[in-house]
């Protein structure tokens, strides 16, 4: 069954070009996401500027990544044919929930495990992990795929 469709998205909206329009705005959106939460990772007490922004730029790489990784994996699973002109709001739904669960998963493995960062105290913590990287991916890839969907 699909799913309702309230904004009919442009016959010429296809897959490819929606990965690379949801590829470019989720690159401004992490990239500014990652610079407000930079001061809640001891990198920004510690590291040189040079460093923190390698990091920003690495990390913001890895969110674009992840997002087009869930996307991709969502629409292989969820979507159809037509999608995104079908099935819109299920594929969107699985892709943010990809792209939460690896966030989850990667915080606690890098943080935890290989202890490649760690969480400055100003970081709120929700079960162990870093509040702002979980919420930034209940916050940005929804408000893109409304976007998206409008446009």
């Amino acid at each position: 069954m699909n799913s309702p469709i309230t904004h009919p998205l442009p016959p010429h909206m296809t897959l490819h070009r929606f990965m690379r329009t949801y590829a470019g705005t989720s690159f401004v959106a992490h990239l500014m996401w990652e610079l407000a939460q930079m001061p809640l990772f001891t990198l920004w007490q510690e590291g040189s500027v040079a460093t923190i922004l390698y990091a920003t730029i690495h990390c913001t790489i890895g969110d674009v990544v992840i997002a087009l990784s869930a996307l991709l994996g969502a629409v292989l699973v969820i979507g159809n044919a037509e999608w995104p002109r079908e099935r819109y709001a299920a594929v969107a739904i699985a892709a943010v929930g990809l792209g939460l669960a690896y966030t989850a998963y990667s915080e606690w493995l890098n943080v935890y495990v290989r202890k490649s960062w760690a969480y400055a105290d100003a970081m709120p913590l929700l079960f162990g992990l870093g509040l702002s990287p979980l919420l930034q991916w209940l916050i940005i890839p929804p408000i893109l795929f409304a976007m998206l969907r409008r446009s």
